[in-house]
């Protein structure tokens, strides 16, 4: 959370109680979440009840590099490298959808690399590569049946 003030405060935006309390149950949560579960989490808590509330400020975060919006899931997820200049790379496990955040500048300067011998410029870009986590690759080696 502390880099997310440093950054906000750095690019001067304002971060709102709504937008901060978003970021914070996204950080909470430890894996994506949908824009409902994040609306239910703040309707609870008197942020309102009314989609746009929710809309808003995951917007906001994606907007400003707070969180990143995982089409796959469509869901959200915090941003574990904030400030920095990233391609994310989302792990998204195919059996109980958890989420990992690679390390996203290697990725970034491979994909500049190839953009680059085509004569493209990349603006933004983020990869989601699905697969099997730690914990249910070892459930599906030893022998467990995975379901996804």
């Amino acid at each position: 959370m502390s880099q997310a003030e440093t950054l906000v405060a750095v690019q001067r935006l304002r971060l709102t109680p709504v937008r901060r309390r978003a970021l914070e149950i996204l950080l909470e949560a430890h894996r994506a979440l949908g824009a409902y579960e994040v609306l239910e989490r703040l309707a609870e808590e008197g942020f309102g009840k009314q989609p746009p509330v929710a809309y808003r400020a995951l917007e906001f975060l994606v907007e400003n590099g707070l969180a990143h919006r995982i089409r796959r899931l469509n869901a959200f997820t915090a941003c574990m490298h904030p400030g920095e200049a990233h391609v994310p790379a989302f792990l998204i496990c195919r059996v109980c959808d958890s989420v990992a955040e690679a390390a996203g500048a290697p990725v970034r300067a491979a994909l500049d690399d190839a953009a680059i011998a085509l004569g493209f410029s990349v603006e933004r870009a983020s990869i989601e590569a699905v697969g099997l986590c730690p914990q249910c690759r070892a459930h599906t080696q030893a022998g467990g049946v995975a379901h996804g």
